[in-house]
């Protein structure tokens, strides 16, 4: 019994520490309506969820911001930009089964011009930061989302450890 506690844990801990593209097979789907979803030929690899014009998927790992972004580069994606409401309600959704945990988006800024971008090159434009939110500063920041009770948005030092959310494009 002993051997196979064992080498279930080892089974475990080596699952968790799995080459990138391996991090949520099978458990980050999540449900959204109907109407929101776009099918094509191409469609999301297995474990990922369609929305609209991309594919989505949790991260649970716990990385610093640019150790997040180099995940997602690794599977064809970005850290995840948000364009709307609905778009974030929905990431939002994917990290509900995880207490919604702060967690990395796509957004950092230029030190010292307090202007934020997406590490994916689309533009900034729909934000829900936190009140007094973005302050930012003379070093990078990152962009988290669901802080504190608000689950509003809060620029952050960037070597936190936090779980991520990647997207691509659909490919057709």
């Amino acid at each position: 019994m002993k051997l196979f506690s064992v080498s279930t844990l080892l089974c475990v801990m080596t699952a968790l520490t799995t080459a990138a593209g391996e991090y949520c097979r099978t458990s980050c789907n999540m449900q959204v309506s109907k109407r929101d979803l776009i099918k094509t030929s191409g469609g999301c690899p297995h474990g990922w969820t369609e929305f609209r014009d991309r594919c989505f998927v949790y991260v649970p790992t716990s990385m610093t911001w640019p150790r997040a972004e180099r995940n997602c580069l690794s599977m064809d994606a970005n850290l995840v930009s948000v364009h709307s409401s609905s778009e974030y309600h929905m990431i939002q959704k994917m990290t509900a089964p995880h207490g919604y945990q702060t967690t990395w988006v796509g957004g950092t800024n230029a030190p010292g011009e307090h202007i934020w971008f997406w590490s994916d090159g689309r533009p900034f434009q729909y934000t829900n930061w936190c009140p007094g939110e973005p302050i930012s500063g003379s070093r990078p920041f990152c962009l988290q989302i669901n802080y504190s009770d608000s689950n509003c948005w809060l620029d952050s030092w960037c070597g936190y450890h936090l779980p991520s959310v990647c997207a691509k494009n659909i490919v057709n």
